[in-house]
């Protein structure tokens, strides 16, 4: 008989742990539900945390957890390092702090693919040996005679295998998007050229060669960590040949593969809390990058086959460029006197918008059309900025009311009768050549039909081509004038003016 306390055998019982299980799941499904607006996406968050929580603690409650010392202290330096992180974190570099803790994401997974590799690695699958060998839990019927040994389950080996090549895929390509991100290595496509493809190919076949030797019952370290290398050189040369434009489906598809990854080491560890976690994770960031590359009319084979975002700017479209005419450009005075007399006002946030902090004063600058009875809404591309939804979170933090957001095939359907469309910093995502112009690398990708609009006011800081490296036809379109200069200070200068009108 066991001479723990009853309360002790209670908690660390098989079936109240499943029971916490299942309340850290239904809190995760519930915290994620809030995430779908802004007025419940901080109770969506804080609902998820505790869901974590719960879900560690019925971990730690299993009966002989490891090394208590060494979980208080990783959870303690993992604190000290993500709290004060995700509190300072500006909001313009949100994108690569999310590339960043979802690569440290798969690097756990991959970790703990490698420590499991090591317990019981000599006993994936099973052997079959002669008497007078080990027998471990083989049967001995009678001299001379071969048995086979049982040893961790083929499908145990299988998933970590997996879990550790995807999950060094996320760390290392999510480092990558880091850097482009943050402009620690150059954003522009990085390959081999033609031989890139080739290259990838080569490391995928190499990674899954090593796996599957290793779950057939190949007991070497060394092969583990080769495959580890291996899958990590794959991971950098999948996202070094991806564009800037395509910034945001690689981060929702890095998302996706760490979630793929820690549901596989669930299944290994027989961890529930990992598998639906994981599995949560991977789903969400699966359909997420698929509404992604969609918005962009693109396949997600050919962005990870390199997309666009190519360092030099091409010829857009026949019609563009120096063929175009001359570019009208305006000042916050005139902008102001347009602004104050039109009916309807769209603004068309972009990423100029994000890098000049400038959502505040598009907010100042709202609120002082309402108080004109201007009626204003804002115009969301799904890819505008460098991640899923990069434009709502800065706009919420300026406190724009969730009810003037218009997600693209609704703007669309406004622009037509709108007075004036405001573009801050959206350069691709406005772009006409996307519907006109068949060689356009973005021919086909949606887009915010701003063109539509009875005229429409550019703020851009000069005539820079944007990630998909091509000029905006937009630009040279009659109806538009450009207000050249940063975003946040040529937005203030033309609230400043409206106050005067």
């Amino acid at each position: 008989m066991s001479n723990l306390p009853a309360a002790t055998i209670f908690l660390q019982s098989e079936s109240f742990i499943y029971v916490l299980y299942i309340i850290a799941f239904a809190l995760f499904i519930q915290g994620l539900r809030g995430l779908a607006g802004p007025t419940t996406a901080v109770r969506g968050n804080r609902i998820a945390a505790v869901g974590m929580a719960i879900a560690v603690v019925a971990t730690l409650l299993n009966p002989g957890e490891g090394n208590w010392g060494l979980i208080v202290l990783g959870v303690a330096l993992g604190a000290a390092v993500g709290i004060p992180a995700a509190r300072n974190v500006k909001m313009t570099a949100m994108p690569q702090m999310v590339a960043l803790f979802n690569g440290v994401g798969g690097g756990a997974v991959a970790l703990i693919a490698w420590v499991e590799f090591r317990h019981y690695g000599s006993t994936y699958g099973t052997r079959t040996v002669h008497i007078g060998g080990e027998l471990g839990h083989g049967v001995v019927l009678q001299t001379g005679a071969t048995v086979q040994i049982a040893g961790v389950p083929v499908y145990v080996a299988i998933f970590s295998v997996f879990a550790a090549i995807v999950g060094s895929v996320s760390f290392w390509g999510s480092n990558i998007a880091f850097g482009k991100l943050q402009e620690i290595i150059p954003g522009r496509p990085i390959s081999f050229g033609s031989a890139q493809q080739i290259v990838n190919l080569v490391l995928l076949i190499l990674a899954l060669a090593a796996g599957i030797d290793l779950v057939a019952g190949a007991h070497s370290e060394v092969l583990f960590i080769g495959m580890l290398i291996v899958a990590a050189l794959l991971g950098n040369a999948v996202v070094l040949p991806i564009g800037g434009a395509d910034m945001p489906v690689v981060i929702s598809m890095l998302n996706a593969f760490t979630g793929l990854s820690a549901a596989a080491t669930g299944m290994a560890l027989n961890n529930p809390a990992l598998i639906v976690a994981g599995m949560i994770v991977g789903a969400s960031g699966s359909i997420l990058t698929n509404l992604m590359a969609t918005a962009m009319n693109r396949s997600i084979p050919s962005i990870i086959a390199g997309g666009f975002g190519g360092s030099g700017a091409v010829a857009g479209a026949e019609g563009a460029g120096e063929h175009a005419g001359t570019v009208r450009s305006t000042s916050a005075a005139d902008a102001a006197i347009q602004l104050a007399y039109a009916n309807r006002v769209v603004i068309v946030p972009g990423y100029g918008m994000a890098v000049a902090q400038a959502q505040h004063a598009v907010r100042e600058l709202t609120k002082e059309l309402e108080a004109r009875q201007v009626e204003v809404s804002y115009a969301i591309h799904p890819v505008a900025g460098r991640m899923p939804g990069h434009m709502n979170v800065l706009l919420a933090e300026a406190d724009v009311p969730y009810d003037q957001l218009r997600e693209m095939d609704d703007a669309n359907l406004e622009f037509q009768r709108t007075d004036v469309s405001l573009v801050i910093g959206a350069n691709d995502v406005t772009n006409p050549a996307a519907k006109n112009t068949p060689s356009s690398p973005i021919y086909g990708m949606p887009i915010l039909e701003v063109a539509d609009s009875h005229s429409v006011i550019v703020i851009k800081r000069s005539m820079n081509p944007g990630f998909a490296g091509i000029e905006n036809e937009l630009y040279f379109d009659p109806k538009t004038a450009m207000l050249f200069g940063d975003a946040k200070s040529a937005v203030s200068e033309i609230t400043a003016e409206l106050a005067q009108i």
